[in-house]
């Protein structure tokens, strides 16, 4: 067994916006170079399956990229209590029947 440690890229959720929008556009367009040469391939039997595997293994993970940089996550929402409306919820509209 190798005694180091495994080089894994992560990125802390405690960062920046602009810091973990610019990591996401970065992987982005790594997989979206990965894609391009995954689909340039020409192999056939056992290779070409393998190449379909990660082909759909990168296409996952592009639509997580992309689902993660949508994501409302990244662009925290201002805190805003309800609006009141005067009236609790249980109290009758005039004309309506209950």
């Amino acid at each position: 067994m190798n005694d180091e440690e495994p080089n894994v890229c992560s990125v802390p959720t405690e960062v920046p916006a602009s810091e973990r929008a610019t990591w996401l556009a970065e992987l982005a367009e790594a997989l979206s170079k990965a894609h391009d040469l995954v689909t340039r391939l020409d192999l056939c039997g056992a290779r070409r399956a393998e190449a379909l595997d990660l082909y759909l293994r990168i296409e996952a993970a592009r639509l997580e990229v992309q689902s993660l940089r949508l994501s409302r996550s990244l662009q925290p929402r201002q805190k805003v209590g309800p609006e009141w409306i005067g009236s609790p919820p249980w109290v009758p509209i005039e004309g309506e029947p209950l």
